[in-house]
């Protein structure tokens, strides 16, 4: 399976919720699967109009419930109407200093909820120019192995020096890594079934190398999904593989 994943962060479509979820259902095929992702305050409103969409949450915590403030619990996603919930983002790891371990608790909560979780990987500009980018990957792997299991779960490749800065990967160049990503999965979590997805300021102009040469499973979208148009030509990229 495809898949086409809408990460809107903390921003709202702007030609509003109802004109955008109208276009993106209307358009659905059956060569990928599209995940929208709104704010907490919207799940339901985009759940409730997601016809042929699923949805996903753009995070969740690592308990069930208590004295938490601010925290939103997996079961409290899933009561929404939630299928997914991104997990590791770089940008909860560089902005709210989310460590691996901290990631590993909440994968290890959403899987028992019945979440899917789509856990994000990746390197900063150091990283790569150091030639460090495989372990650094593989250590991402690594560090949630007990957390995984057997369920479903989906891989999101996003290089950070590529997000939000109009820089990209090339086709090329995320094949090498996404291998990298898919020989640390099969050594770790001992499984060949995991989607790898990419996600590094992908737009409709450099979306035909990526799914030409990049050989990956999808993308997850951020600032070129809050435009329906935009993210359509993206989605509709991934059917002419």
């Amino acid at each position: 399976m495809k898949y086409a994943i809408a990460n809107w962060k903390m921003n709202l479509p702007p030609e509003g919720i109802d004109p955008y979820m109208r276009a993106v259902c209307s358009a659905q095929r059956d060569f990928a699967a599209t995940v929208v992702a709104p704010p907490y305050p919207f799940l339901r409103d985009v759940a409730a109009q997601a016809k042929g969409v699923d949805v996903a949450a753009q995070n969740s915590s690592d308990h069930d419930k208590g004295a938490f403030t601010g925290e939103v619990a997996p079961a409290m996603i899933r009561y929404c109407g939630v299928r997914y919930v991104i997990l590791g983002h770089s940008e909860r790891r560089t902005l709210y200093g989310e460590n691996d371990s901290l990631i590993a608790r909440k994968l290890a909560l959403a899987n028992e909820t019945g979440l899917t979780p789509v856990l994000c990987i990746g390197e900063d500009l150091r990283v790569r120019d150091s030639g460090q980018v495989a372990v650094h990957l593989s250590e991402q792997v690594h560090a949630v192995t007990a957390s995984v299991g057997g369920g479903p779960i989906i891989v999101a490749y996003e290089p950070i020096w590529a997000i939000g800065t109009g820089r990209n990967a090339s086709g090329a160049m995320c094949a090498e890594t996404v291998g990298e990503v898919r020989h640390a999965i099969q050594r770790f979590w001992s499984r060949a079934d995991v989607p790898v997805l990419y996600g590094g300021s992908v737009t409709p102009e450099n979306v035909d190398d990526l799914v030409t040469n990049g050989a990956i499973d999808g993308f997850l979208v951020g600032g070129a999904s809050l435009d329906s148009s935009k993210f359509l030509a993206i989605y509709n990229a991934l059917g002419r593989t």
